[in-house]
C-alpha cells in the first residue's frame, strides 16, 4: 500500500527531492533517486564473496567430519548454515547475473558461472529466466516464466474441477516447497524450456554448465566418496533451494501486491507495490544477502546487495512500503487467488465466502 511521507532527505544527488520536498515520490522518480547507488565496490564484494566462500568450505568440511565419524549432532547442528551460506552464494550469483556485484561485467559473469556449478544452477539461462520476471513481474498479461503461477479469481472459477484440483495442489505448501526445489535443480534448471526461439546459445551453454556440474559431481564422488556427496552436497542444494523458493515467493505473494494487465500495468508501479519488503531479523537480512529489500531491488536491480541497507538509511519512507514480517509471511501462505475487485491476494476461503459469486472485475488500482 501507499505510505504517507515522513521526512524525506534532501541532497544534491537527489534533484527530484530538490525540487518537490513536500511530495512523495513516484516509482518513476524513486528509481532516478536510486540511481546514486548503483556503483559497485569491488574491495567489499571480494570480501562478501570470500567470508561466504570459506564459511561454505568449513559446513561442508564439518560435515564431511560428521559423516566419516557417525556424529550425527554434528551433522544436524551444520547441515542448516551450510544450505544458509549455499543459498547466500546463490544471492551472489542473483547480483551477478543482474551485473551489480562487481564494476566489471567479466568478473561477474565468472564468478556467477562458478557459483553456477556449487548450486546447480546454469548461470546464463538462469540469468535470462530471471531478466524475464524482471520485465514482467506483476504482469497478468506475461505470466508463466520466472514466476509463481497466480490466477485470478475469474480464471480459477473458469477452470474444471480437475483444473482447480491441480492449482490447489500447485500451491500447496509441501508442493511449492518441497517438490519445488527438486523440480527446479533436477528438471527446470537442466533445459532450457522457453527459450527455443533463442537459437543455439541458451542451449550449448546450459549444456556446458551442466557438463561442468557432472565431472564435477564425479570429482566429489571420487575424493569424498559415493554416500558422503549424498549425505552432504544433495541435501544442502535441495535446502538452499528451498530457501530459496521460500524467498521468492514471500517477495512477491503478500497480500497487499500489485498485478495489472494492458495499459494499466506498469514495470516501476509493479515493482515498487507488487515486491515486498521482507522485514527480517537482523542475522536473516544477512543471510539472504538483504534480499528481502526487494521493492528496492525492483526498482533498481543494478544496486549490488551489500548496498541496499543504504538505501533504507537515507530514504527510510520506504520502509512501510509492502514490508512483511517473518509471521506476515506464514501467514501469507494461504493467500493463493488474486481478486481483481479488492486489488488483493485471497485465500480459498475467503473465495468460499463469495457464497459463489464471482468479484466485480476491476483492473484499477485500489
Amino acid at each position: 500500500m501507499p505510505v504517507k511521507p515522513r521526512s524525506i532527505r534532501r541532497s544534491e544527488s537527489n534533484p527530484v527531492l530538490e525540487q518537490a520536498p513536500n511530495q512523495r515520490p513516484t516509482a518513476d522518480q524513486w528509481t532516478r533517486i536510486l540511481r546514486g547507488y548503483r556503483a559497485a565496490q569491488p574491495i567489499r564484494a571480494i570480501w562478501e564473496l570470500a567470508i561466504t566462500s570459506v564459511a561454505f568450505g568449513l559446513c561442508w568440511m564439518l560435515l564431511l567430519l560428521a559423516v566419516e565419524t557417525g556424529h550425527t549432532w554434528l551433522y544436524m547442528l551444520v547441515l542448516l548454515p551450510g544450505a544458509g551460506f549455499l543459498a547466500r552464494l546463490f544471492m551472489i550469483q542473483h547480483d551477478c547475473g543482474h551485473g551489480s556485484f562487481f564494476p566489471r561485467r567479466r568478473a561477474n559473469d565468472w564468478v556467477g558461472r562458478t557459483i553456477g556449478i556449487l548450486t546447480f544452477t546454469p548461470y546464463y539461462q538462469w540469468r535470462r529466466s530471471h531478466a524475464i520476471h524482471h520485465a514482467s513481474a506483476g504482469n497478468l498479461d506475461r505470466r508463466g516464466i520466472g514466476d509463481v503461477l497466480t490466477l485470478t479469481v475469474s480464471e480459477y472459477l473458469a477452470r474444471s474441477r480437475w483444473g482447480r484440483l491441480r492449482y490447489r495442489l500447485y500451491r500447496h505448501p509441501v508442493v511449492m516447497f518441497g517438490v519445488g526445489p527438486l523440480y527446479l535443480f533436477v528438471l527446470q534448471n537442466r533445459i532450457p524450456v522457453g527459450f527455443m526461439r533463442d537459437g543455439w546459445r541458451p542451449w550449448l551453454s546450459t549444456m556446458g554448465t551442466n557438463t561442468v556440474i557432472l565431472a564435477v559431481v564425479v570429482v566429489m564422488i571420487s575424493v569424498a566418496g559415493m554416500a558422503p556427496f549424498f549425505l552432504i552436497h544433495v541435501p544442502l542444494v535441495l535446502l538452499a533451494g528451498g530457501v530459496g523458493v521460500w524467498l521468492f515467493y514471500v517477495q512477491h505473494q503478500f497480500e497487499q501486491t500489485h498485478w495489472a494487465q494492458g495499459e494499466n500495468w506498469s514495470a516501476r508501479e509493479a515493482a515498487l507495490y507488487g515486491s515486498s519488503h521482507y522485514d527480517l531479523p537482523k542475522i536473516l537480512r544477512w543471510m539472504t544477502a538483504n534480499i528481502g529489500l526487494h521493492h528496492v531491488h525492483h526498482l533498481s536491480s543494478r544496486i549490488p546487495f551489500y548496498r541496499l541497507p543504504e538505501v533504507l538509511r537515507d530514504h527510510g519512507e520506504l520502509r512501510s512500503v509492502g514490508r512483511v514480517t517473518l509471521w506476515d509471511s506464514i501467514r501469507g501462505l494461504r493467500l493463493v487467488l488474486w481478486d481483481e475487485g479488492s486489488q488483493k491476494l485471497i485465500s480459498f476461503k475467503t473465495l468460499r465466502g463469495y457464497d459463489g459469486a464471482e468479484p466485480v472485475s476491476s483492473n484499477s488500482r485500489a
